[in-house]
């Protein structure tokens, strides 16, 4: 008995090349690399090319914060 994500998945249309294989593949192969908590987040290109890695990315976003919670009272 087919289900609703089975139904849903027979609905889209393939739109992969015939030159990918993907029939050796395995999911989540390398899912394991990335801490528990780690959060992924796409980046526009050109916000990208101005953080050479993730760690300039999270001081630029604590700066951010850091600057945003002096601007607005405690308490509110």
């Amino acid at each position: 008995m087919p289900t609703k994500m089975n139904e849903r998945l027979l609905r889209v249309k393939d739109t992969m090349r015939r030159e990918y294989d993907m029939h050796g593949g395995v999911r989540g192969k390398y899912a394991g690399r990335f801490k528990k908590d780690v959060v992924m987040v796409p980046l526009a290109p050109d916000v990208a090319a101005a953080f050479p890695d993730a760690d300039s990315v999270n001081e630029a976003l604590r700066i951010i914060l850091k600057a945003a919670r002096k601007s607005v009272p405690s308490g509110r």
